[in-house]
């Protein structure tokens, strides 16, 4: 982001946005609940009308969190609902782009690798500069402030 931010500091980017990112997760995971319960509820009466067969169905509520973030990501927004509410967007660290499907799949990855190892990882944004976690990391992915980069987008280069 170095290269790409000469006319805004890096510290407007990304100040407050790891508290914003901790109240944009509680947000997710509230939202992901709903869609999972939903689809759950419709699975399961889809099973009950077919007599047991459509239970097999519900194979699919893995995926739901997992497709959640990665077709938000690479939304208009490229940021989660949650992300959004609070005021932030997922770029290229290189060249503040929007991120591509590779990158939004590493950044989902090893985001739900990190939470199946207890999530302590996610402490390294403590000691990060722009509080980058080990998924922003590992997808040269930066979590960025919304209004900050909207500003920073509409200057002529």
């Amino acid at each position: 982001m170095s290269g790409t931010s000469q006319m805004v500091r890096d510290e407007e980017f990304v100040e407050g946005v790891l508290t914003r990112r901790c109240f944009a997760w509680l947000i997710d995971l509230m939202l992901i609940s709903v869609i999972f319960a939903a689809l759950w509820t419709v699975l399961f009466v889809f099973g009950l009308f077919t007599l047991g067969l459509g239970f097999a169905a519900m194979a699919v509520l893995p995926a739901v969190p997992f497709l959640y973030h990665f077709l938000s990501l690479l939304g208009s927004s490229s940021a989660t609902p949650g992300q959004a509410i609070m005021g932030l967007t997922v770029r290229r660290d290189a060249d503040l782009g929007p991120p591509t499907g590779p990158q939004a799949l590493v950044f989902i990855v090893v985001f739900y690798l990190t939470l199946a190892t207890s999530g302590l990882l996610l402490l390294v944004a403590l000691f990060t500069v722009r509080h980058r976690t080990l998924h922003d990391l590992a997808s040269d992915l930066v979590v960025v402030r919304r209004r900050t980069f909207d500003a920073w987008s509409r200057q002529p280069r």
